[in-house]
């Protein structure tokens, strides 16, 4: 799930990932990051889900994916669109 919160500077993005889905350690990768694994770890919330928070440009396109442990990747049900097996997220 995806939450966003606009700002006049930036667009704060929340990945989440629901409780019910065990997958383990997860990062979201993607282009606002290089790509790099790890970058974004997800943590663990109260209610079980988990989530990681970004500052990102506003009006911006950015293409990514979450990472679990094992190289496991999957995708975002609600991003903006899919671009190859890449999920899309507009801010």
């Amino acid at each position: 799930m995806l939450k966003r919160m606009h700002r006049s500077e930036h667009t704060e993005v929340t990945f989440v990932i629901p409780a019910d889905k065990d997958c383990g350690p997860v990062s979201v990768v993607g282009d606002f990051n290089d790509w790099r694994p790890g970058a974004h770890p997800f943590v663990e919330q109260p209610d079980g889900s988990m989530a990681v928070t970004m500052r990102l440009p506003n009006e911006q396109r950015y293409g990514f994916r979450y990472l679990a442990h094992g190289n496991r990747w999957f995708d975002e049900g609600q991003a903006d669109g899919r671009d190859g097996c890449n999920s899309i997220l507009h801010t």
